[in-house]
Formats: structure tokens, C-alpha cells, sequence
């Protein structure tokens, strides 16, 4: 935001509070604040886990089940689902 001049954020701030309104304004801020906060938690907590992990190999990873069988069968002329008559077409 170093670009930006003061009359520059003034019209910034205006059509913020023109468009989500006096009333929303904060809450948005206090959601932000959370989330970000929540966020840098978490970083410091993946950072913390990584140093405390011994350097190691490759990780190996199992392959994943194979899917079920599935029994298959050829549909028999019996099994063929009914089919709606031809309509007739008649000659003028």
C-alpha cells in the first residue's frame, strides 16, 4: 500500500462502506482478524511438527485395495428389455 496516497485510500474506505455498509464493515474485520490468526497458528504448528521429526528416507506408501470384483453376466435374449411396438405408417 505504499502507492497509494491518502485521498486515494479515502475513496477506497468510501466505496468500501458504500458497498457492504456501516453495519457489516466490522464484523467483515473481526472475521478477517480470526481467520489469519487461526491461519498463523496453524503455520507455527506445521513448522513445530517439521523440527521435531528425525530426518529420514523416502517415505513408502502402500498401494490402495483394489476395487471389488464385479460379476458379469451376458444379458440373455429373455432378460432384453420389452420393446414399444413399430407405429404403422399408412399411405395416403
Amino acid at each position: 500500500m505504499g502507492n497509494f496516497k491518502g485521498w486515494e485510500i479515502l475513496v477506497i474506505l468510501v466505496l468500501l462502506l458504500v458497498l457492504f455498509g456501516a453495519k457489516r464493515l466490522p464484523d467483515a474485520a473481526r472475521g478477517l482478524g480470526r481467520s489469519l490468526r487461526i491461519f498463523k497458528a496453524e503455520i507455527k504448528e506445521m513448522r513445530d511438527d517439521d523440527d521435531d521429526k528425525p530426518a529420514a528416507g523416502p517415505v513408502k506408501r502402500e498401494a490402495p485395495p483394489a476395487p471389488p470384483a464385479i460379476e458379469t453376466r451376458p444379458i440373455a435374449s429373455d432378460d432384453a428389455p420389452a420393446r414399444a411396438p413399430e407405429p404403422e405408417v399408412r399411405d395416403r
